[in-house]
C-alpha cells in the first residue's frame, strides 16, 4: 500500500477486547501472565509479547509497526527522544575502543553526542565529508562498526549520498545507519541500501509540537553473519543475557537481530522508552503526515524563491536551489518535494540574525523543526553553539546563518512575515 494508505491502517485494524478503530493509549507499566510457563516464555524469547512497558507497549507497537512499513522495514523500536535513538542506533554495534564514520553534516546535538559522549563511552567517531563518498572507505578500519549520516542535514541541507555510501559500506561489511528525521515520506533510505534508519518523531512524524520521542527501524536486509567478526555484540554471547547470540535467537522471528537486541539490551537497561501517551499522539500525527509534507515542500519552495530576490540576504540554502552533484542527489533521494527546511544567510552577520529572530511575530522562536507551525532559529547562538567556530563551519552554520522550519500555514502570511522581519534585520 502507498504511505498515504499505510499512515492511516498500517499495524492495527481494530482493538480486539472492545473493536475500538482508534488506537487504545495503553497507559499500564505491566501485563498480566497468563502462567508461570507463558512469563517463562517471554523473559527467555521463545515467545514474543508484553512485559513491561519499559521494553514494550501495545500502544508503542502499533506506531512501531506503521513506521516501519511505510518505510519498508522489518521491525521497529520507539523511544524516548531522537537523541536516544541516535545514541542506541549507535551503541547497539559499538563498544569500547570501537568506532564508526560519520558525515560531517550533521545537527549540532548528534555531533556533541559523538564527540563528546560517546567518546567519554570509548567509542571513537571519524568524521569525513560526504562530498566524497569514498572517504567513508579509507576511514574504515577493522574497529569500524557502522556508517551514520542524515538523509537532509539539518542545517546544511545538502542530501546524503545513500546509495554511494551502502554500497560501499556493503562492501566492507559495515552497516550505514540513516536518519530520516527531516525527510520522512520523502525518502525511504532501505531502498538505497541503508541498514538502519532512525527518526526523532518529535519532528514531522509528531508535527504538532507537543511530544518528544525518537524511532529506530531495522531494515533487516543486512547480513550481519557474513561479517560476524565486525558485530560481537550481534554474533557473539551476550552475557547480559545468558549468552545468547542475537542472530541466531531473532532467526525464529524474523530478520530482527539488530533491533531485537536493541530492545531487550539497551533499551532494557538504559530505559530510554518512549510514554504511551506520546506514541498516540505520534499515531495522531502520522495520519496526515504524506498530505502534511506536500504543502511543507511546497511552502518551503516558495519562501527560497523569495527569499533569494532580498537584498539583505546572501545566501539561500535549499536543495531545490542547489546543482551539479547535491541538486541530482536531491532529486535522486527526495520524492514528491525538497523537504519543508529553508536556510539562508544574513550581510549582517550575527547580529543581523538576531535582529530577524526578533523581530518575528507570526513565526515562533523555537528550537524544534517539523511542526505544522513555521519555526525559525539562529543556529550559531543556540542549537550549534557549543561547537567550536570550526566545528560549526562544518556543519554549514555561519555567524549569519537562520534555518527556517516551513509550516503549513497559508503562503502569503508566511511570506508577510518574514519581509517584516527581514527588514529590521
Amino acid at each position: 500500500m502507498h504511505p498515504e494508505t499505510l499512515a492511516l491502517h498500517g499495524g492495527y485494524r481494530s482493538d480486539e477486547a472492545t473493536g475500538s478503530v482508534a488506537v487504545p493509549i495503553y497507559q499500564t507499566t505491566s501485563y498480566q501472565f497468563r502462567h508461570t510457563q507463558h512469563a517463562e516464555d517471554l523473559f527467555a524469547l521463545r515467545e514474543l509479547g508484553n512485559i513491561y512497558t519499559r521494553i514494550m507497549n501495545p500502544t508503542c507497537d502499533v506506531l512501531e509497526r506503521r513506521m516501519s512499513a511505510i518505510d519498508g522495514g522489518a521491525a521497529a523500536l520507539a523511544v524516548s527522544s531522537g537523541q536516544a535513538a541516535s545514541t542506541l542506533a549507535v551503541l547497539n554495534l559499538c563498544q569500547a575502543g570501537d568506532n564508526f564514520v560519520s558525515s560531517t553534516d550533521l545537527y549540532g546535538g548528534t555531533w556533541n553526542l559523538f564527540v563528546n559522549t560517546l567518546k567519554g563511552m570509548g567509542v571513537d567517531v571519524r568524521f569525513v565529508d560526504p562530498a566524497d563518498p569514498e572517504a567513508f572507505a579509507r576511514a574504515t578500519d577493522a574497529r569500524t562498526r557502522c556508517y551514520y549520516a542524515e538523509t537532509l542535514p539539518n542545517p546544511k541541507l545538502q542530501v546524503f549520498p545513500i546509495r554511494e555510501v551502502a554500497e560501499i559500506g556493503r562492501a566492507l561489511g559495515v552497516p550505514l545507519i540513516v536518519d530520516n528525521t527531516a525527510a520522512p515520506v520523502l525518502c525511504r533510505p532501505f531502498d538505497h541500501g541503508a541498514a538502519v534508519v532512525m527518526y526523532s518523531t518529535t519532528k514531522y512524524i509528531g508535527g504538532h509540537g507537543t511530544s518528544i520521542g525518537g524511532l529506530i527501524i531495522d531494515g533487516g536486509g543486512f547480513d550481519w553473519e557474513a561479517h560476524a567478526e565486525r558485530f560481537p555484540t550481534l554474533c557473539q554471547p551476550d552475557p547480559s543475557y545468558h549468552g545468547a547470540v542475537w542472530t541466531e535467537a531473532a532467526k525464529p522471528l524474523g530478520p530482527i537481530a539488530y533491533i531485537l537486541r536493541a530492545r531487550v539490551v539497551l533499551l532494557r537497561d538504559i530505559g530510554a522508552a518512549m510514554s504511551p501517551f506520546n506514541a498516540f499522539m505520534f499515531l495522531q500525527g502520522l495520519e496526515t503526515l504524506p498530505l502534511r509534507m506536500r504543502t511543507h515542500c511546497a511552502n518551503a519552495a516558495a519562501v527560497a524563491d523569495a527569499l533569494t530576490k532580498h537584498d539583505k540576504v546572501t545566501k539561500v540554502i535549499f536543495p531545490g536551489h542547489q546543482d551539479g552533484e547535491v541538486r541530482r542527489r536531491a532529486e535522486a533521494y527526495l520524492a514528491g518535494g525538497f523537504g519543508g527546511l529553508v536556510g539562508f544567510e544574513l550581510a549582517g552577520g550575527r547580529e543581523a540574525g538576531r535582529r530577524f529572530i526578533d523581530a518575528l511575530k507570526l513565526v515562533y522562536h523555537v528550537a524544534n523543526i517539523g511542526d505544522a507551525r513555521t519555526l525559525a532559529i539562529h543556529p550559531a547562538s543556540t542549537t550549534h553553539s557549543q561547537l567550536s567556530q570550526e566545528d560549526r563551519m562544518s556543519t554549514g552554520v555561519s555567524e549569519g546563518y537562520v534555518r527556517l522550519s516551513v509550516g503549513i500555514e497559508h503562503i502569503d502570511d508566511i511570506l508577510s512575515d518574514l519581509a517584516q522581519a527581514l527588514e529590521a534585520a
